[in-house]
Formats: C-alpha cells, sequence, structure tokens
C-alpha cells in the first residue's frame, strides 16, 4: 500500500517546483492559484528568491505548501494516489489537501496567517530551537527537565530513533545542549531559525490560528490522514480543527506518525514535495519500507518506472 509525506518549514529552496511548472500544466495552475490567491507572484518567489524573502516564515509556508501541492496533482494526473498520508508540521496542511479535507485556495491563505502568527508570538531573539542526535527520546526529555531552571525548553520534534529538537527559550535551549553534549550526544547544535516552534511559547500564535480555522469550511477527509499531535488518525472536520491548533505548541509526533502509516498497511512511502529529509526519517523508523520522492521530473519519472505506469 502507498502513502504520501509531505515536508515541513526548512526543506524550502531557490528554484523548486521549477522543473514541473515549466512542463506540466497541471503543476503551473497550482502556482497561479497561489499568485491570484496571495496577491503576489509565487512562481518567481519560489525560483527566484531571494532566499532571504524565502526564509520568511510568512512566505515561507505558502510557498512549500504550493511546491508541494503541484507535485501532489502531477502524482495525481498521473493515476498515483495513497491510501494515507501525513505531513510534518506545515506539511500536515498539504496531507489535508492530497486527503480533500482542506481546499488549496483556503489552505495557502490560511499558512500564510499561520507563518504570520508564528513569528510573532515570540519577539525575535527571545526563542530558539537545536537538535540533537544520538541520544534516546527519553534522555533527551530529562535534560529539558533539567533545563527548565533556565526557562521554556521542551521537546518539539520526534524525528526519527536518536534525533530530537528541541524549543524555548534561547538560554535553556543552550544549556540544553551543553547537557546533552555532556550525557553523549553525537551532535547537539543551535538550529537557525525565526522563531522556537512547537513549544508552549506558540500558544498565543495557536489561538489566532484557531480563529481562522474556525471560518474555514473543511471536510471529511476522502483518505486516513495522520495527525502530528496524536499520531493517530483525523476523521471529521473538528478533530482536524483542533489537531491544527494543538500542533502549532505541541510536539511533531514523527517517529510514531510514520509507525500509524506502517500499522495502516503501507508498505512504500512517497516524499511528495522539495528535499529527502522525509525519507531519510523513513528509512531509520521503518527501513522495510520502501522509500521514494518527487520533487521534479527526473524523480517522478523513477517513480513511474518503478509502478510502471504510464503519464
Amino acid at each position: 500500500m502507498l502513502g504520501f509525506v509531505f515536508p515541513g518549514q526548512g526543506a524550502q529552496y531557490v528554484g523548486m517546483g521549477e522543473d514541473l511548472y515549466r512542463t506540466r500544466p497541471v503543476a503551473r495552475r497550482v502556482f497561479e492559484e497561489a499568485s491570484d490567491t496571495l496577491g503576489y507572484d509565487m512562481a518567481r518567489l519560489c525560483f527566484e528568491g531571494p532566499a532571504g524573502e524565502l526564509r520568511r516564515t510568512e512566505r515561507t509556508q505558502p510557498a512549500l505548501l504550493t511546491a508541494s501541492v503541484a507535485a501532489l496533482r502531477v502524482l495525481e494526473e498521473c493515476g498515483i494516489s495513497p491510501r494515507v498520508v501525513a505531513g510534518l508540521s506545515l506539511g500536515e496542511y498539504s496531507a489535508l489537501v492530497a486527503a480533500e479535507a482542506l481546499g488549496f485556495r483556503d489552505a495557502v491563505a490560511l499558512v500564510e496567517k499561520r507563518g504570520r502568527y508564528m513569528q510573532e508570538a515570540v519577539p525575535e531573539g527571545v526563542g530558539a530551537m537545536a537538535a540533537v542526535l544520538g541520544l534516546e527520546a527519553a534522555e533527551v526529555e530529562e535534560i529539558c527537565r533539567r533545563a527548565s531552571a533556565r526557562g521554556v525548553v521542551e521537546p518539539a520534534n520526534y524525528n526519527c530513533p536518536g534525533q530530537l529538537v528541541i524549543s524555548g527559550e534561547v538560554e535553556a535551549v543552550r544549556w540544553c545542549v551543553d547537557l546533552a553534549r555532556e550525557a553523549g550526544a553525537k551532535r547537539a547544535v543551535m538550529l537557525e531559525v525565526s522563531a522556537p516552534f512547537h513549544c508552549r511559547l506558540m500558544r498565543p500564535a495557536g489561538v489566532r490560528l484557531g480563529v481562522e480555522l474556525e471560518q474555514l469550511v473543511l471536510h471529511e477527509p476522502r483518505l486516513p490522514v495522520v495527525a502530528n499531535v496524536s499520531a493517530g488518525l483525523v476523521r471529521t472536520p473538528e478533530q482536524i480543527r483542533k489537531a491544527l491548533v494543538a500542533q502549532v505548541s505541541s510536539p511533531v509526533q514523527w517517529e510514531q506518525s510514520v509507525r500509524c502509516m506502517v500499522d495502516e498497511g503501507c508498505s512504500r512511502i512517497v516524499e511528495v514535495g522539495p528535499g529527502k529529509v522525509l525519507s531519510g526519517f523513513v528509512r531509520r523508523i521503518a527501513p522495510e519500507v520502501e522509500t521514494l520522492q518527487v520533487e521534479d521530473n527526473s524523480s517522478l519519472n523513477k517513480l513511474l518506472d518503478l509502478v510502471q505506469e504510464v503519464c
């Protein structure tokens, strides 16, 4: 059984989506819809940047969503569709579009606001994030508890075995990095991010996002969607709303989300959109699962050859 996963913030790069845009009308239409909805040229932003503009959270989020959905539409046109979907953080919105629970125009407008709300929730310089590699999750959780004496610091992303991201106030996060190194972490490094995502400092952003979600029409997903917060399936509009609000300030349970997909019967998972980070995570979490990735014509053709589909 085939599953799709969609990347989150950090996967973006200047040039993403351009190959499909130039060669596939269905992908071009996605970029045009985004431009019409947001009032600026999404293709120019994604293909020309500049990189600093593309890194702005309120630009990154709709841009990455657009590039991911463009790849999704090409796959759908080729007759390739998933049986279950999930996305890491922002990628959950792409997954909901794939499941037809959320319309693309609504999604791209919503994630622009989401990015702005998340950026505005914490003053610049107050928050930070760090990656910790080579320790068990329980060890990192204990380190966060110790470091909380110096401020807010919490697990933010359970990416895969031996890789966890933490988030919170700068001093506490830095202390966690030092403690992790002392505990024998292979690597513990501060990340270049614009805000401390997926921790309690983001709760004001979740409140604002919730107001927006109440005004949107959501539908029951036509296929199973795995939510980041619970690593379980969301089946109703109300469950989706609650999950998206909670997701902003709660850790991403990516490892368990992938395990949920495997439990649902996935033996092959395709990363749809820019980058290959999620494919690497999947291989660490469930090495028995075959991983593929589609973001341009070259990677698309490899997939088509594998499944013996003709586009």
